[in-house]
Formats: structure tokens, sequence, C-alpha cells
């Protein structure tokens, strides 16, 4: 079962160094801690950087990384991934 707010936790603290507003993905790497190959996991929840961009519609910009991870498990919620 996935943990949803250690989920959230894991994205706000890959995010949350961006150089907010941020207008675009590309923004968001150098952020993360293991570039595009960074991983998140909670029990069967387990997708890199880079696949969890394919699975996103790129609602930007964000102008702050809660507004990003807020899309980003909403997302995920509607697809039924979490």
């Amino acid at each position: 079962m996935v943990d949803r707010a250690e989920l959230r936790e894991q994205f706000v603290d890959a995010f949350e160094d961006a150089d907010y507003p941020v207008s675009s993905p590309m923004d968001l790497v150098p952020a993360l801690p293991n570039g595009p190959s960074t991983t998140f996991e909670s029990g069967e929840f387990s997708m890199t950087a880079m696949e969890l961009n394919t699975k996103l519609s790129g609602d930007f910009p964000y102008d702050d990384v809660d507004a990003f991870v807020d899309d980003v498990m909403d997302e995920l919620a509607e697809q039924d991934l979490v």
C-alpha cells in the first residue's frame, strides 16, 4: 500500500530546492539529488523522476513546490497510481 504522506514528503524534499517559479520540467532537474534517475518509492509505488514526467500533464508554470507537488499527487491519484 502506498503511503501518500511519505510519497508527498519525498516529492517535496526532491523538488523544494528548484529555482521557483519553474516553467518546465527541465527547470526541476538541477534540484534532483540523482537527476532524472531520482527514484520515488512507497509501498508498491516506484518511479523515477523521468518516468514521473511521462505521467504528468505538465501544467506549468509553478510558483512553489507545494503547488507542484499537489498537482503531481492529484494526477497520480487520477491515474490510480497511488
